[in-house]
């Protein structure tokens, strides 16, 4: 005769299948949009900082450009004693320029701050071409024809240029150009920086501009670097050249206002696992929790099955013992449910009547 499973086996194999696999195929899905969400949301953070940022530091170079902006305004390249006036009391104002200056059409300079570079000729400079037909800035930069006139530096002077057109009587007469020392621009970007999110800067070509010392001046030809170029903020997650999964965020422009482009974007990164931290501790603490439930529902249901196999065990045994002997002990009075009293009942009139015929016989 093959063996038959238990009802305790039953009970408890079928109970535990019909209870824990749909938990944990709910859990699961559960933790999965958990950690889904956990993304999400650290994409968002990215994102907001990352425009915060971009606005920032555009806001920041925005008053200086309204500075240069106002002043070819109200300089009139054919009165060079009210535009040396002008050029000496915004530079004593401001000390972000290194270098503000006029020059007339042919690119020599007219008068300009501290006297530096008058007479010479900037014809060739990108900043005085292109400020010959619209306003303009320039990305940085190493400084050339000033290098030779600013104090010795252990490190060599950068800089990012704005421009733009003078007019006499309608017609452009001059470009006023101004140079902006680029250690007033990596001061700002660090001042946006926060532990464990890295802001990067970069520039048109991808080249980091600012951000972690192991890329500064290194092009970056990653999924979210070449992203740089939509007109859209993108999200990516992604293997960087150090090996580590980052989440990172791009911001494609900083400007504010009619801020001439510098060609700049922003890049937002943060490690994975610094990232998801929060969420991944979150579903190891519920994980944890899922099983000290699982374990207590377990043993909760062998003790259900125990106690249902318990009465009609015995019961199975006083059965068998009254084949072999009517006189047998009398079955147990089974209380626990209905169907268990019913059986018993059964057994003690069966023996009742078995001891009955043995008595006649």
């Amino acid at each position: 005769m093959p063996k038959r499973p238990s009802l305790l086996s039953l009970v408890f194999c079928g109970g535990t299948l019909l209870i824990l696999v749909p938990a944990v195929v709910t859990a699961t899905i559960y933790t999965a949009l958990l950690q889904q969400r956990g993304e999400q949301l650290q994409f968002d953070a990215l994102r907001i900082r990352g425009e915060m940022s971009s606005a920032l530091l555009a806001r920041r170079l925005y008053g200086v450009w309204m500075d240069v902006a106002r002043s070819a305004e109200l300089i009139d390249p054919a009165d060079l004693k009210s535009a040396r006036e002008h050029i000496d009391f915004l530079s004593r104002l401001d000390r972000r320029y290194t270098w503000l200056g006029v020059a007339d059409l042919e690119g020599t300079i007219l008068v300009a701050k501290d006297g530096m570079l008058e007479g010479v000729s900037v014809a060739q400079r990108p900043w005085f071409k292109r400020g010959l037909v619209s306003p303009a800035a320039i990305d940085v930069h190493a400084a050339q024809l000033l290098a030779t006139q600013l104090p010795a530096s252990r490190e060599p002077y950068r800089f990012i240029d704005l421009a733009a057109p003078l007019r006499h009587a309608g017609s452009v007469a001059g470009v006023i150009g101004a140079h902006l020392d680029w250690k007033w621009v990596a001061e700002a970007m660090d001042s946006l920086q926060v532990p464990g999110i890295d802001v990067l800067l970069l520039s048109g070509d991808r080249t980091v501009l600012f951000g972690p010392p192991d890329l500064i001046n290194k092009p970056l030809n990653i999924g979210s670097a070449l992203a740089a170029s939509r007109v859209t903020t993108a999200s990516l997650r992604e293997r960087w050249p150090d090996g580590r999964d980052y989440f990172a965020v791009i911001v494609p422009t900083v400007g504010f206002a009619n801020l001439p482009s510098f060609g700049w974007s922003l890049l937002v990164r943060q490690s994975t696992d610094e990232a998801l931290a929060t969420s991944r501790n979150l579903i190891r603490s519920f994980w944890r929790s899922f099983g000290v439930c699982a374990v207590a529902t377990l043993a909760l249901l062998f003790c259900a099955a125990q106690w249902l196999r318990t009465p009609l065990r015995r019961l199975s045994n006083t059965a068998e013992a009254l084949l072999h002997d009517p006189s047998a002990r009398p079955p147990y009075s089974e209380t626990r449910f209905n169907e268990a009293a019913r059986l018993s009942d059964a057994l003690a009139r069966i023996q009742s009547k078995l001891m009955g015929h043995s008595g006649r016989n």
